[in-house]
């Protein structure tokens, strides 16, 4: 067969003598010719076959081979059907596959290897079953467009899936889309197990945030046997699902607006057996028709769930009050690079931060009660907690009062039951969750 000549399923070879494989192994291992994905193998005759790279191979380098043996003896191509893959490929990880399986390709297509391209490959990626899902930081090289459809073919089978797609940046649109593209296969749609709970979403519309398993484990061991649950920011069902299969929440209302989150969230009540003990609100969640239902509301928004502060307070329950769990990403500034002002502010006892926030406005209303909250807060914060945390939980249960006090026109207090740190974004950037118990007082 010609030089030039390609396959599925197998690989060219340079047949020879054994007493010349060796010879020519260091040959066309320096020519980079040699295909290092398969083993040297004995044929039945005798001979021995030197696996190449069929196309990077020429008749030059044939009649190069054959000037370095004795005059007679054997040097001739052939192809191998079911070659015997390397021992480095049997143990190599995902990451070294797709390398080597990359650099393959591009010299077949007669383009050299580069250290952009060595930096432009994944390091890591998500993996929902058939379908890996790589972040935006690869394949950025203008190189790899000009392989076309057959890039994405290789780096699915070196990474074991069927499908592929690449993150964007999250779209800055009223849903905060994620700008997925889907590089192979029909469709995103995945499913995602966790805790026992079955995810379906579609990875091109919706996201399933894996930071925050932690916080959804945590749902999970709540005690909310009987209660009426509030999820302002339903999405897929990230927290709406652990409370009524985990927590044992007897209803729970779930607020999105987000139609392709919706669709996805009726799949996974049905898809887990709950949709009976749950009603989907789609639409803005401001405009929601309840009221002092819900013995616990979930604000699992961030940068910030701010905005769904008066519509929690709104659905709690009036008589009793409930929990407010309100997700927040929290700054914290190292001390020796804050201006004059933020430093006082750092310096601030939790108890001095309380009393600055009502100093804001509506002092006639608050109610400081010392040992309900700061007390508390105290005994629920470990040494290393941060003061910021500290402040900003303690300023959120103030405003939190004032909000139920104008809405209620009657006095609460607020009480912090617990800070979870669910997750760092970044430097000096934390996803916290407050627990604050809101209670109308007599």
């Amino acid at each position: 067969m010609e030089a030039g000549a390609s396959s599925s399923g197998g690989t060219a070879a340079l047949v020879t003598e054994p007493q010349f494989a060796q010879l020519f192994r260091k040959l066309l291992k320096k020519e980079g010719i040699l295909n290092c994905l398969y083993r040297v193998q004995k044929l039945p005759d005798g001979t021995t076959a030197l696996p190449i790279l069929g196309q990077s191979f020429t008749a030059q380098h044939l009649q190069q081979l054959k000037e370095s043996i004795p005059h007679g003896k054997a040097c001739a191509l052939t192809w191998i059907h079911n070659p015997i893959p390397s021992k480095a490929v049997m143990v190599r990880s995902p990451i070294q596959k797709l390398h080597n399986e990359l650099q393959h390709l591009m010299l077949i297509r007669g383009a050299a290897w580069s250290e952009e391209l060595e930096k432009d490959l994944p390091r890591s990626w998500q993996r929902h079953r058939d379908l890996v899902l790589l972040s935006e930081d690869c394949f950025r090289a203008m190189q790899w467009r000009e392989l076309g459809q057959e890039l994405w073919q290789v780096v699915a089978d070196a990474l074991g899936a069927r499908r592929l797609a690449k993150r964007g940046r999250v779209q800055a649109d009223l849903f905060r889309s994620p700008a997925v593209t889907l590089l192979l296969g029909r469709d995103g749609w995945v499913e995602q197990v966790d805790n026992g709970i079955r995810y379906r979403f579609d990875v091109t519309r919706c996201m399933l945030s894996p930071g925050n398993i932690t916080e959804k484990l945590r749902i999970a061991s709540m005690l909310c046997m009987g209660e009426v649950v509030v999820d302002l920011y339903a999405g897929i069902g990230y927290f709406t699902l652990p409370y009524l299969i985990h927590a044992g929440a007897a209803f729970v209302h779930a607020c999105e607006w987000n139609p392709h989150a919706v669709e996805a969230l009726r799949r996974n009540l049905q898809l887990n057996g709950v949709e009976d003990r749950c009603h989907i609100h789609q639409g803005d969640n401001r405009k929601v028709e309840l009221s002092g239902v819900a013995d616990r509301v979930n604000l699992g928004l961030i940068p910030t769930s701010e905005e769904g502060w008066p519509v929690a307070c709104r659905v709690l329950r009036k008589d009793v009050g409930g929990v407010l769990h309100i997700h927040q990403n929290v700054e914290t500034f190292p001390a020796r690079t804050l201006e004059p002002s933020r430093q006082l502010e750092q310096n601030q006892s939790p108890k001095q931060c309380l009393l600055q926030a009502a100093s804001r406005g509506q002092e006639d209303q608050v109610v400081l009660e010392d040992h309900d909250v700061l007390q508390n807060a105290g005994q629920s914060f470990t040494a290393s907690a941060k003061q910021e945390w500290q402040c900003w939980a303690e300023v959120t249960a103030t405003r939190i009062q004032f909000l139920l006090q104008d809405l209620d026109r009657k006095l609460w207090k607020t009480q912090i039951l617990h800070i979870e740190h669910v997750k760092s974004y970044a430097p000096h950037v934390d996803h916290l969750v407050l627990d604050l118990d809101c209670r109308p007082l007599e």
